[in-house]
């Protein structure tokens, strides 16, 4: 039984293996640290590849989850700019130091010190959980927080690029992938004022799609079809976590054009550079955006009632909620519910 000295919640004690449930004394809270009261916690691949130590730097046990929504507890005796009982959101990074040239510059993200939620610590899939204040984002009070959690990683990570790289309004833009970031950046590229051509693997999607936001789908497969948009596209966001004919996608780009990364794929890009020097077209990545970009992102969401789809599991079923996701069914992000 966890008592105020200690937090409850699933951990991964060995890589691939089901969570158990978990209770850890999280330490003094920190003076410019914030505590919050998980209510909403969505799942995230990112999760996934903790879980199973793809990436070889976790630590075991540990608690995922990095796309909480809860009230504020308690707050530190530096913490600013929030209060008790407020409704935040933490995502990927929890703190960063506050004094670099990338946090001076706004860039917090880019911190050579930045710390991620559930690298070397204890995420939101428990009934509480910390950050530094700069990284806990107030909801909006007109955005769904049961259906909000996924915004503070997925959301920021496709909308972060439509601020920093000046897509404009009157640009012709292609999102590839339409999953759990793909589906969110077709409502926000069509909010955003763009054109939207969604590329899939297959027309099964095209409906949602365009229900999402899509204007035109092209089945990436269809080499006629990718023919006929050939140097159309100003900017082209590769959602997709799969190697793809990367060839192909920049034809699509007209001249200044930009192919930018915010899926993982797993293997090198192999670009000839004459497929980017004659029209002058770029290759570029991004991660999650700062914490003003997420509270801009936050505001842009609670004017065009742009919400993730979700389907919601208890987080007593938090091992049925991640299989799920293994097995490719998540329409198109889950969220875990503290409460059940």
């Amino acid at each position: 039984m966890s008592t105020l000295d200690t937090f409850t919640g699933w951990a991964a004690k060995a890589p691939g293996a089901p969570l158990e449930q978990y209770e850890y004394d999280p330490g003094p809270l920190g003076a410019e640290e914030v505590e919050i009261a998980v209510e909403y916690c969505g799942i995230c691949h990112s999760d996934q590849s903790m879980i199973d130590n793809e990436w070889g730097n976790a630590k075991y046990p540990f608690v995922p989850g990095h796309e909480a929504v809860g009230t504020v507890v308690r707050l530190g005796e530096q913490a600013r700019g929030l209060k008790l009982g407020q409704r935040v959101g933490i995502g990927w990074h929890k703190s960063s130091c506050m004094h670099c040239a990338s946090c001076m510059d706004g860039a917090h993200q880019l911190c050579p010190t930045v710390k991620p939620t559930i690298i070397g610590g204890n995420g939101g899939f428990a009934n509480r959980m910390r950050a530094h204040w700069a990284w806990a984002i107030a909801l909006p009070d007109n955005l769904d927080p049961s259906l909000a959690g996924p915004l503070f990683c997925g959301g920021s990570t496709v909308f972060a690029p439509l601020l920093e790289l000046g897509v404009k309004p009157t640009d012709k833009v292609g999102v590839v992938g339409i999953g759990g970031l793909g589906h969110l950046a077709l409502q926000f590229l069509n909010a955003w004022g763009c054109e939207v051509t969604a590329f899939t693997s297959s027309l099964n999607k095209q409906d949602e799609a365009k229900r999402l936001g899509a204007h035109k789908v092209v089945a990436s497969t269809d080499s006629a079809a990718m023919k006929a948009i050939t140097a159309s596209l100003d900017f082209l966001m590769i959602t997709a976590s799969a190697d793809l004919d990367w060839n192909a996608l920049m034809a699509t780009l007209r001249g200044k054009g930009r192919l930018h990364f915010v899926g993982i794929v797993p293997s090198a890009i192999p670009v000839h550079v004459f497929n980017l020097i004659p029209r002058q077209r770029s290759i570029s990545g991004s991660p999650v955006g700062s914490p003003a970009i997420m509270a801009q992102m936050l505001e842009f969401c609670a004017r065009h009632q742009i919400l993730p789809q979700v389907e919601h599991f208890p987080m007593s079923e938090t091992n049925a909620a991640i299989q799920h996701l293994r097995d490719g069914k998540a329409r198109y992000r889950v969220v875990l519910d503290a409460s059940k």
